[in-house]
């Protein structure tokens, strides 16, 4: 599964495409320089029952680490596996 990742001034999101159609994002708001919030997760049936938003989050996640960059997850998704993944938690704002 390929994971791309787009980002505008205010916005941005890791997704996933098959034969050219969304499947998966994971869509965040840039808060300032140093601070994202993930604001949706939603994956599509094609995906269902592969780890594909937990592949999201893990591509977010580096992308988070390799800038300096903290996040807020205010997406229920993403909250629980913060809460349940203690190895991810070090990108918490």
């Amino acid at each position: 599964m390929e994971i791309k990742h787009k980002q505008s001034e205010t916005k941005g999101s890791f997704y996933v495409e098959l034969e050219g159609k969304l499947v998966g994002e994971m869509t965040y708001s840039i808060a300032s320089s140093a601070l994202i919030i993930i604001d949706h997760t939603e994956v599509g049936e094609e995906l269902k029952g592969k780890g594909a938003g937990a592949q999201l989050l893990s591509a977010l996640v580096q992308y988070a680490r390799e800038n300096n960059i903290k996040i807020i997850p205010l997406c229920p998704f993403a909250k629980s596996m913060f809460d349940k993944k203690e190895e991810l938690r070090d990108v918490l704002s």
